[in-house]
Order: C-alpha cells, then structure tokens, then sequence
C-alpha cells in the first residue's frame, strides 16, 4: 500500500462519538433471547448490531470487553458446534447479536450448511439490523472463508465493518503489516465500513473506539 493514503487511519472519532459510546456500554446489557432456526427469532424492535467471525477469532472475548463483563458472552468449548444466535439487551437502546463462528474445520458438512443458510438468512432479512462487525485475527492471514463471507456482504448490500482481534499477540511490525493487508482488502468491498479498528480484549486497544462506532446505532428510550 505504500504511497496509498490510509482511509482508514484518517477517519478519527471525536471526544463526544467516544464519550456516547462509554455511557452506553456502562448501561446494564443481558443476554435474552437464543435462536437455533430462523422462525424462532425475537421480533425485530431496538436496533441490532451483529458479530460474525472465524471460530477461534476471539469475538466472544470482544464482546465481554465491550460490555465490561467476564462472561455475558461464553465460547463453545468445541469450535463450529454453536450454532445459536444469541442475543443481548444493551440499556434498551441496542441489541448485540453474537453470531456462530463460521470457518471450523471439523464440523460436518450439514452443519457448516445449516449455519451458512441460517446466517444468510438472518443478515438479508433482519429489518433492524444496522452494522456486522466482522472480526479478523490480527495473527493470521485473511482466509478464503472470510473473503467469501465479505462477497456475501457486498451481494446482500450488508453494512460491515472489520475489526482486528488480538492485536495485542503480534509484534509490531507484522502487526502493522497485516493492518494494512485489510486495509486493503476492505477497499475493494463497497459494503464495507471504511474505518478498520485494531482491538485487543486483554490490553483493552481500540474497545473505546469500537464502543463508539456501535453507538451511533443506538436509541435512546423513550420516556
């Protein structure tokens, strides 16, 4: 990318955009719902914003860091066998939706199927859905699963954008390597949100920001 201007870096959020991010994930968030199929999804009210992923990526981590909790979210001890939708009630404001991992290797062929038409279905067909967060581990190189995915994005004019995972596990060059390699790579997708963030769920870099962009979605109850 060299002599390309970083979008990316250039897109700052303000001292307000972080401030509204922090009051709202300090708000109470619980998890209420769980659906395994597509009838059985809550009926669409507050805005949602969802969290897709590789198994592995850290995105339940991601999630307990955003809402300030060790255990709201909890991984599967078998990578590809979840395959509920789980939601959470941010304040009344926003719901966060942590999607199944996709990408396992070991699960059987019908699962990966049940998965792929279940979360197809969900992201074309839910009204309320506002943004994916679509997260990439910062020490791995981007998968083919995760370009496909993307494609799906773009085909379904899905709004997402790409957050990097555990940033915190790579050395700095390589790490800015690989930041700048989806950088890249979000440039050729239109649905995707031009601002990548690099988070780390131990360190706590780039939470506030990403509280901030889930933010914007948010609205206040009305009294």
């Amino acid at each position: 990318m060299s002599g390309e201007q970083d979008f990316s870096a250039s897109l700052k959020l303000s001292p307000e955009q972080l401030e509204a991010g922090r009051l709202l994930f300090a708000g109470p968030c619980e998890f209420f719902y769980g659906a395994q199929q597509i009838g059985q999804l809550p009926d669409p009210a507050a805005p949602e914003v969802a969290f897709a992923g590789r198994s592995n990526v850290g995105k339940s981590s991601l999630i307990n860091a955003l809402t300030g909790r060790k255990s709201l979210a909890r991984a599967s001890s078998e990578p590809g066998r979840t395959k509920q939708l789980n939601f959470f009630d941010l304040d009344g404001q926003l719901v966060l939706v942590d999607m199944p991992g996709y990408g396992f290797a070991k699960a059987a062929k019908a699962v990966k199927e049940d998965w792929q038409g279940m979360m197809f279905d969900y992201l074309r067909g839910r009204p309320n859905l506002r943004r994916v967060i679509l997260l990439l581990d910062a020490r791995i190189e981007t998968k083919a699963s995760d370009r496909d995915v993307m494609d799906m994005f773009d085909k379904a004019a899905i709004n997402f954008q790409v957050v990097l995972t555990k940033c915190d596990d790579v050395k700095p060059k390589a790490e800015e390597a690989r930041y700048r390699e989806v950088v890249e790579e979000v440039s050729r997708h239109p649905a995707a949100h031009p601002l990548v963030l690099r988070t780390s769920s131990q360190t706590g870099l780039g939470i506030p920001e990403l509280r901030a962009e889930i933010a914007a979605f948010a609205e206040p109850v009305q009294n």
